[in-house]
């Protein structure tokens, strides 16, 4: 069988244990890496042969839970979606995500991000409480009412977008791309009805209008959500609101389920987590 070809690969990481530490270290590894590598392989290589006491954050492996999101060669990226020889041919930088405190080694402090997000309410709110508790039919919505939040709905609240936002470099009270793009996703929901109760926290002083629109948010993104697009449009929709232009939709009211078709076992929704 035909061995692969390796290439060396010098590994810069910043490494820091708040226990040990009082600044981060950069420790250069050697080592060989195969095509086909991502850098979470090369991490998971480094750790196993070289230094066990390297820590960084992983699940799936394939670009769907976020959790491997940090610096690699300057640009906030997901480690399992970046190929190691697509990126570099001998030398490799890798820290924590910036914006964020770190844990430890490349593990980020994300809890500020969730905090936020969790104010944000981000889940369909309406005034007809008892529907919502105990659901008796579907609320309607067009495929062109879909379409207008739908990319918003691909966030994986993985950091990247925070990490390279400039105004959340210079500013740690600013809400952030993350939080404010599911701002708009929820306003936009034709069956959301709570748009007022997410409007304060969009409008304040350090809210959606920090945004300097350095796209860079946008650029970053690795599911294509693009948060600068919902972010200047957010501030399109608080502006026409604050001159009485705004449109407002009407909630999308109850569609009543067939009666003559043939239903799946009903499933339970697992207990109610947000905002708790």
């Amino acid at each position: 069988m035909e061995q692969l070809k390796t290439v060396p690969i010098t590994f810069y990481i910043r490494r820091f244990d708040p226990e040990t530490d009082e600044e981060p270290q950069v420790r250069p590894y050697l080592l060989q890496v195969e095509k086909g590598m991502t850098v979470l392989d090369c991490l998971h290589r480094i750790k196993e042969e070289q230094d066990q006491s390297l820590a960084f954050r992983f699940s799936c492996r394939m670009g769907v839970c976020g959790s491997c999101a940090m610096l690699i060669n300057g640009r906030p990226m997901l480690a399992c979606n970046s190929q190691t020889l697509d990126l570099t041919d001998s030398v490799l930088t890798v820290a924590a995500l910036p914006n964020f405190n770190i844990i430890r080694d490349l593990v980020p402090d994300l809890v500020p991000m969730f905090d936020v997000h969790q104010r944000v309410k981000p889940y369909i709110i309406r005034k007809d409480a008892l529907e919502m508790e105990t659901p008796s039919s579907e609320y309607f919505q067009s495929p062109h009412q879909l379409e207008e939040f739908l990319q918003f709905t691909y966030c994986i609240k993985c950091g990247v977008c925070m990490a390279a936002c400039p105004t959340m470099a210079t500013d740690r009270q600013y809400p952030g791309p993350m939080p404010l793009t599911q701002i708009y996703r929820y306003n936009t929901d034709s069956r959301d009805d709570g748009g007022g109760e997410r409007k304060d926290l969009a409008a304040k002083s350090r809210g959606v209008f920090g945004c300097h629109y350095a796209g860079e948010c946008s650029n970053a993104c690795p599911k294509g959500v693009d948060p600068a697009r919902a972010i200047q449009l957010l501030k399109r929709d608080l502006v026409r609101d604050y001159l009485n232009l705004g449109k407002a939709h009407p909630c999308a009211k109850t569609h009543p389920l067939p009666s003559d078709v043939e239903r799946k076992p009903r499933i339970e929704a697992p207990p109610f987590t947000a905002g708790v």
